[in-house]
């Protein structure tokens, strides 16, 4: 199986191309992986389920698939990877509620590559536990994709998934969509008969909202990022942006600014909206809204979410700014 992302390869655009990357994928995931079976980390995100669906075409009932809730998710998460997976797709899906576990290790923590290690950390040493109530499995199964490697090797920001795993662990990666743009791991994906509302869902970070609440993650301000994030998404759905606008997600700093309301003082956080369009995540331009669903967005968040006082728009391009604040 690759291991790089050939210079020549031509990008993925037509079903053409993706079928042929399919084919080849099944084959080497057959001859790599043999009779043994596989144990996939399953975000539920667009590269995961890709991930997912290749594996259940190329062995079957081999493949386990565990969703651990971490205790980032956004609202609702949970419940939708578990109805599609496991109840319209069939998947062999363990579900694993983690979030004390956690927010336990995170308290305190405000370094941005020190929770992510913490986080990857603890998904690996979860995945070990799964393991090991299982009979044979030899393969992790990631949905690493190529801008992961990149910004990795590049020392822009570490993923969860292009680290490799702790000497101790007996498990050999499996890494189907690893040499691919995420626009390509979109068409594969609806090649393999992925719902489009999969395919097409907002990419979401291996950590989850622990890169949305910088600073020292704590429950209340997790929270505060989670209510505000489904607010930012069912008025994009209203407004007809769902799908149009490829990510778009609020973030609430650990810093905080006077206000005032129902006549007194208030000591909140900001929210920060960020709102943005891409093809290969390398370069990222921002979306305008319009000024009447700002105002409307600035309302309903300052009054619907406790521990908010201010809403800030993010106009800030990739580069200089990653799509993530940390």
């Amino acid at each position: 199986m690759n291991d790089r992302r050939p210079d020549d390869m031509v990008r993925i655009t037509t079903a053409e191309l993706a079928d042929a990357y399919i084919g080849e994928q099944l084959a080497a995931l057959r001859e790599q992986i043999g009779d043994k079976k596989v144990l996939l980390a399953l975000s539920g995100g667009v590269d995961s389920s890709v991930v997912a669906a290749m594996l259940i075409k190329a062995i079957g009932d081999k493949l386990t698939c565990v969703h651990v809730n971490h205790g980032l998710l956004r609202k609702g998460e949970p419940e939708q990877v578990i109805e599609v997976f496991r109840n319209q797709m069939k998947a062999n899906l363990i579900y694993v509620d983690a979030t004390d576990r956690f927010l336990d290790k995170l308290a305190g923590v405000t370094d941005p590559e020190e929770k992510r290690k913490i986080i990857g950390g603890e998904f690996i040493e979860v995945f070990a536990e799964e393991a090991r109530k299982l009979d044979g499995i030899e393969f992790l199964a990631q949905g690493t994709i190529w801008p992961d490697i990149l910004e990795s090797e590049a020392g822009i920001k570490a993923h969860h998934n292009a680290g490799g795993l702790p000497d101790d662990m007996k498990f050999e990666l499996v890494e189907p969509v690893r040499i691919l743009f995420k626009d390509e791991v979109r068409i594969v994906g609806e090649r393999l008969g992925l719902p489009a509302n999969m395919v097409y869902r907002q990419p979401f970070p291996g950590p989850g909202l622990g890169v949305r609440c910088p600073g020292a993650i704590t429950r209340d301000r997790l929270e505060a990022v989670r209510e505000s994030d489904a607010i930012l998404r069912e008025e994009f759905a209203k407004n007809g942006l769902e799908g149009k606008v490829w990510q778009y997600f609020t973030v609430v700093p650990d810093f905080k600014s006077t206000g005032v309301k129902d006549g007194r003082r208030t000591f909140d956080w900001p929210c920060i909206i960020r709102a943005i369009n891409t093809t290969d995540v390398m370069e990222v331009t921002v979306e305008h809204l319009s000024r009447e669903l700002i105002d409307h967005l600035v309302q309903r968040i300052i009054s619907e979410v406790p521990g908010i006082n201010r809403v800030l728009f993010d106009y800030t391009p990739k580069p200089p700014a990653t799509v993530e604040y940390e």
